[in-house]
């Protein structure tokens, strides 16, 4: 059994919050984000948040600290987006091996500084695979539903090729986060899987999909029950759900996660809704109320926070829900 696989027997865990969010309160401008290295590049790389961890390490190693010291069990890599497929964006395709790997040795070198403090308390590296910025069920040209911008191989060969630097660089878990199209989700779990097979490495998956709305349906159709059981077949650490919802009206789709889940299950909501600014409004103490309430629910294994989530967030969350049992696992009937 996995070493986090027996805490999560004890306790509910808590995974971090927003990097993206953290990052803007530098207001770094286009020269921080190019670095020395890239003073020249061709493209405008201001937004490419991931390749911070190359350019701006300091920056990243110090955003994983404020979440460890808030108290954070599981930290994010910052390679939400680092994949041949949404790097196209900045033509820096090229640059996936590495970010990967400095992303995944910055957040490991974190988390050890933190277990080498207090060995107790273990800190734990999560492998941030984000769903890319196209769909494979869905055709972006009204005019011509049968395309597809990017086909199940294409997704499988750029999974596989981001899992296998994270692996390399030390994760503790792999995270297919903000699953939006399941089709998507399903080349990275068979990526993750042959790369599990070739490394000889047994790295738990977590799963965590994205409601785009109070329909309860993901962007490709896929009522959060049929989410599920469509990916249930990769026998996951945990199932769950982050961002687009704030933590209120993602509860009743946690709800029912919990109630058909036969593994633990996961919430990392965003803080509130978006305002017309494009900012979140949720307080840590609101938030925490509410989270608290899944918790005292039983619905929560792991929590922890999406966008607009700030350390002083996840310490609200952790004074609230720590005193709570964490979900009892269902045991599947064969």
């Amino acid at each position: 059994m996995h070493r986090i696989e027996k805490l999560l027997e004890d306790r509910i865990l808590f995974l971090d919050g927003a990097m993206g969010t953290m990052i803007q309160k530098h207001k770094l401008t286009e020269e921080q984000y190019r670095g020395e290295r890239f003073s020249d590049y061709a493209h405008n790389l201001k937004g490419n948040n991931d390749l911070l961890s190359i350019t701006q390490p300091a920056v990243i190693s110090q955003i994983h600290k404020e979440f460890l010291d808030a108290g954070a069990d599981i930290i994010e890599t910052n390679t939400f987006n680092s994949t041949a497929v949404s790097m196209a964006d900045y033509h820096m395709e090229f640059l996936v091996d590495e970010l990967n790997l400095v992303s995944a040795q910055l957040a490991r070198a974190a988390a050890d500084e933190y277990t080498a403090i207090n060995p107790d308390k273990p800190r734990f590296v999560a492998g941030s695979i984000g769903p890319t910025n196209k769909t494979a069920s869905l055709s972006p040209d009204v005019n011509n539903p049968g395309f597809r911008a990017v086909s199940f191989d294409d997704l499988v060969a750029t999974y596989k090729q981001q899992a296998t630097a994270l692996a390399k660089g030390g994760v503790d878990i792999f995270l297919i986060e903000t699953v939006f199209d399941t089709l998507n989700c399903k080349a990275a779990i068979f990526a993750l899987l042959e790369v599990k097979d070739e490394l000889e490495i047994d790295t738990p998956i977590m799963i965590s999909g994205t409601i785009t709305d109070a329909s309860g349906r993901t962007l490709s159709g896929q009522t959060v029950e049929a989410f599920w059981y469509s990916v249930s077949h990769a026998k996951p650490l945990s199932i769950g759900l982050n961002c687009a919802l704030g933590a209120d009206q993602m509860r009743p789709f946690i709800k029912e996660l919990s109630d058909k889940a036969w593994c633990r299950v996961s919430a990392h909501p965003n803080a509130g809704l978006p305002n017309e600014f494009g900012e979140y409004d949720e307080t840590p103490e609101s938030m925490s109320k509410v989270v608290g309430e899944f918790a005292s629910s039983g619905f929560l294994n792991i929590v922890g926070g999406c966008c607009g989530t700030t350390p002083e967030h996840l310490k609200a969350i952790i004074e609230r829900v720590q005193s709570e049992k964490p979900r009892e696992v269902p045991v599947l009937a064969v």
